[in-house]
């Protein structure tokens, strides 16, 4: 009896594998980095592009006049991402905008491995389809180095974020950063991901 219990137990155990969503970094080893190998010809797995880290900042200009304002920033960023952010400071002095150097301005946070595969794929999955009649990214946001850059305009479409207790509309810029050597090579890889990059 003992021994089937057991038999049983492993049975339910290998289902539950079967079952459970792959995530972004299986999705990647089993099946995009092969078909990146062979897509560009890449003699070496070291060539293949991947996605190294994901950076994502929050700039909070009137935290100059309202320092709540960044407080609030910070505590939003850190429920988006679930890692605590690093508070940004101006390195310039700007009459026009009020700015001293030294003041605190902004927050950013930098996601690698687990984190960042979990919110690349909150990102893709959830946030992206709650923008309001979204049709996908534009293709024109790399730097030509093979990172890719997105203006979020709302950080309500994050579902971490109430939209009742919000006292302003944030912004912010998520730059995903990959080892390719080329928009090109970056694309393919953003693409396979299932990033929406909108039809051309």
């Amino acid at each position: 009896m003992a021994k089937k219990k057991e038999n049983r137990k492993s049975e339910k155990a290998q289902e539950a594998v079967i079952k459970a969503p792959v995530n972004l970094y299986t999705l990647y080893k089993k099946e995009i980095a092969p078909k990146l190998k062979e897509k560009f010809a890449y003699t070496s797995t070291m060539q293949i592009p991947k996605l190294e880290k994901i950076v994502v900042n929050m700039g909070v200009g009137d935290a100059a006049t309202d320092s709540k304002i960044l407080d609030e920033a910070v505590k939003q960023l850190e429920t988006i991402t679930g890692q605590k952010p690093s508070v940004r400071i101006a390195k310039k002095s700007i009459s026009n905008f009020k700015l001293r150097e030294g003041m605190k301005i902004g927050a950013k946070v930098t996601l690698r491995r687990d984190n960042m595969y979990e919110f690349f794929e909150r990102v893709i999955a959830i946030a992206l389809p709650r923008v309001r009649d979204f049709r996908g990214v534009s293709d024109k946001s790399f730097d030509g180095r093979g990172n890719y850059t997105l203006g979020i305009k709302d950080q309500i479409i994050f579902p971490e974020i109430n939209a009742d207790k919000i006292t302003k509309v944030l912004g912010m810029d998520i730059t995903l950063v990959t080892s390719a050597k080329t928009d090109n090579e970056a694309y393919e890889l953003l693409a396979a991901f299932g990033f929406p990059f909108r039809k051309k």
